[in-house]
């Protein structure tokens, strides 16, 4: 409980921050408007966050979806005003060294100003699209040096986020979608809840037709951890058949060697930790190896373990640009496929829903559809 709290504090004085530098350094500086008006803006932004904060760690407020895409889209747009904001008082702060007349100043100012403006409502809307579009298909073709080999279709889910916005509907869609892609395997790459299970157990049931010749895996992700990880553990795998792969692997199709791990978070919550060893301990060193792995930098902890491909999400793509600059200061890779070394490759999703905000911008989300030769 400490944790959360201390997150809370932490996620709410940055918060605070940001809405105080788009203040001083964007909205007061503009030639349109009140001062007053625009720190009533900023203000309100600030006091919406702090009911965000709240509402997630207490959830005493009605647990409605439009309260959700309301508290938490303040947060998005603190984001995306601040990007903004770093943008205007950069190109700002330069201009004013340029000697112009103060009456062709003044005319600049004024068209630099509503330029910035229309920049960040455009911003804003674009982020709200993105994020309300459903996921994209993204097809990756992806070889392990099989050249006669038929295609292995694996269709990968990564950070869905079932829970107050995301509910059956869009799960049942994933579903019906990843179905008609007829896949060899469907892999769930962790952070498919964000509630308790008894809050998201019949949104989950759509998951109980996924059709595929070899089932569906899951690994945990760090939200699972946040939310009872082994009660969402025994639900997927005892009432909707889903195989769990925590710490261990299972052959598939004579062909490779499935590993998953269970997530990096593990060890600090002190439940369910991760173990590389007995992961890897069952596989076949004749066959291929696929692993499952939340956290990209996961490979960090498997440098000395041989594997062809590694599957990941966490990242989300940044989901917000440029918030990507600030994920690959912990994460390695963000999006796509990676070359690890000479012999490793790691592809990782930008993940099917999202999390806190509903807006995604330059990181549309997606079903990853990787045909494996």
């Amino acid at each position: 409980m400490i944790r959360f709290l201390l997150f809370g504090f932490v996620f709410t004085a940055v918060m605070g921050a940001l809405n105080l530098y788009v203040y001083r350094r964007f909205f007061r500086r503009l030639h349109f408007g009140a001062s007053a008006t625009w720190k009533s803006i900023a203000l309100t932004l600030f006091v919406v966050e702090v009911f965000f904060v709240f509402q997630t760690l207490t959830h005493l407020l009605p647990d409605s979806p439009i309260l959700y895409y309301l508290l938490s889209s303040s947060v998005g747009i603190t984001f995306i005003l601040f990007f903004v904001a770093l943008v205007y008082d950069l190109m700002h702060t330069a201009a004013e060294r340029i000697p112009f007349q103060p009456e062709r100043r003044r005319f600049i100012k004024i068209g630099f100003d509503l330029t910035m403006i229309i920049a960040a409502v455009s911003y804003l809307f674009g982020g709200l699209i993105g994020g309300l579009r459903r996921p994209m298909l993204r097809f990756e073709r992806i070889s392990l040096g099989e050249a006669d080999a038929e295609p292995f279709r694996i269709v990968q889910l990564s950070d869905v986020h079932v829970g107050l916005a995301i509910r059956r509907e869009f799960m049942a869609s994933c579903v019906e979608r990843i179905n008609a892609l007829r896949p060899d395997m469907v892999v769930i790459t962790g952070d498919l809840v964000d509630r308790k299970i008894e809050h998201v157990a019949e949104m989950l049931q759509p998951l109980t037709s996924l059709q595929s010749r070899f089932g569906t895996f899951f690994i945990t992700g760090n939200h699972e951890y946040f939310h009872g990880v082994e009660e969402i553990v025994a639900h997927l795998r005892d009432v909707l058949g889903i195989t769990v792969l925590d710490n261990r692997s299972v052959r598939i199709a004579d062909r490779f060697n499935l590993v998953g791990i269970n997530d990096l978070i593990s060890k600090r919550m002190g439940v369910m930790p991760y173990d590389v060893e007995a992961a890897f301990s069952q596989c076949d060193s004749a066959l291929k190896t696929v692993v499952l792995a939340h956290q990209p930098k996961s490979t960090r902890i498997m440098q000395h373990k041989e594997y062809d491909l590694m599957l990941s999400g966490h990242t989300h793509g940044g989901q917000i640009f440029p918030f990507g600059l600030l994920v690959m200061i912990d994460q390695p890779y963000l999006a796509g496929l990676y070359r690890v070394d000479e012999k490793k490759q790691i592809y990782v999703s930008r993940g099917t829903g999202y999390w806190g905000p509903p807006l995604r911008v330059l990181a549309p989300s997606e079903i990853g559809v990787l045909d494996i030769v």
